[in-house]
């Protein structure tokens, strides 16, 4: 029986509790610690949504659930999972030299974000090749993107039919339909075009990739469900830096749609996959108090965390990576 191949997933990271806050946004802001009153609103956020750290469970869920799915559809244990977080323990270097001290000679790296951008996936990247580098490890390959598979497609479209069979027959076909992923800052390059800030990338010469692959979910989504609803994107989470973010925030969004008409809105945050901060307080609290003054209804689909058709999902994914691999 071949050695088992190294399953490394990746997410970005959390704090472990209310007193690991300060450490964990130091370590996102490259070493600056966030001012007093900044990690008092940090702090007064997490305890609005009763102190949850839920991310580093759900990631380890996901991590195995996937790792089950591959190894079941392999007949053998295939796969072996690891994990490997940006900001928080296990840190990706952890997750390389586990694998490196079990013998894992062949390893695939995935990141819990279904878009690819050079700030963002292409950064979890640099950090594996840069531990292989240094320190050893197994050969690694990554899948850098997976929003467009028609698995994880037909998934999402199932959460916002989900989520508009929760609403009232007059409000549903009213309703507009929000896709949105987390901001990142931008630049404006010589052409006049906008890339994440950074980002380098040939993908992105034209167009952001990021940007581009956001309102293909959208256009995707809709088209699975044949939706007649108005089908939007909106970015959100946009972090505090002298940097222009990309926009539209999902704030302006709900609020132009509110003043058109619309009764009520779902947001399919299709740029995360588990629960944590960005979705059970930016939108849960923030979204929601705001399409309440709005007067319009808010309805938020279910993440998939570690549901079976969702991991089943990302493991098709990697499965026909490392097929493709086999046969080349």
């Amino acid at each position: 029986m071949t050695s088992p191949i190294g399953l490394l997933v990746m997410a970005y990271g959390t704090a472990s509790g209310p007193e690991d806050v300060e450490r964990y946004y130091t370590d996102i802001r490259g070493g600056r610690a966030p001012t007093p009153e900044h990690l008092a609103e940090l702090q007064q956020r997490y305890a609005a949504i009763g102190n949850l750290f839920p991310l580093l469970d759900i990631t380890t869920r996901q991590a195995e659930g996937i790792a089950s799915a591959l190894n079941e559809e392999a007949g053998f244990a295939r796969f072996r999972p690891y994990l490997g977080m940006k900001h928080s323990p296990p840190f990706i270097g952890e997750g390389v030299a586990r694998m490196r001290e079990d013998g894992v000679e062949r390893a695939v790296g995935v990141v819990m974000a279904p878009h690819w951008s050079g700030m963002s996936v292409e950064d979890y990247v640099r950090r594996v090749e840069d531990v292989v580098a240094e320190d050893g490890g197994p050969s690694v390959t990554f899948v850098r993107q997976w929003y467009d598979r028609p698995e994880f497609v037909a998934f999402l479209a199932g959460r916002v039919r989900e989520a508009l069979d929760r609403l009232l027959p007059e409000e549903r076909d009213g309703a507009a339909v929000i896709f949105s992923a987390h901001s990142l800052p931008v630049r404006t390059v010589e052409d006049g075009t906008q890339r994440c800030l950074r980002c380098t990338a040939e993908r992105c010469a034209d167009s952001c990739a990021y940007r581009n692959q956001l309102a293909d979910t959208a256009r995707r989504v809709a088209g699975h469900l044949g939706l007649t609803q108005e089908v939007t994107i909106a970015w959100q989470s946009a972090g505090r830096t002298a940097d222009p973010w990309w926009g539209p925030p999902i704030e302006d969004v709900i609020g132009q749609l509110a003043a058109d008409g619309h009764p009520a809105v779902v947001v399919c945050s299709a740029g995360f996959v588990s629960d944590h901060l960005e979705i059970l307080y930016d939108l849960d609290i923030e979204a929601k108090e705001l399409a309440h003054e709005a007067g319009i209804r808010l309805e938020r689909t279910e993440m998939p965390n570690d549901d079976p058709g969702f991991v089943r999902a990302v493991a098709a994914a990697i499965r026909d990576h490392v097929d493709e691999e086999d046969r080349t």
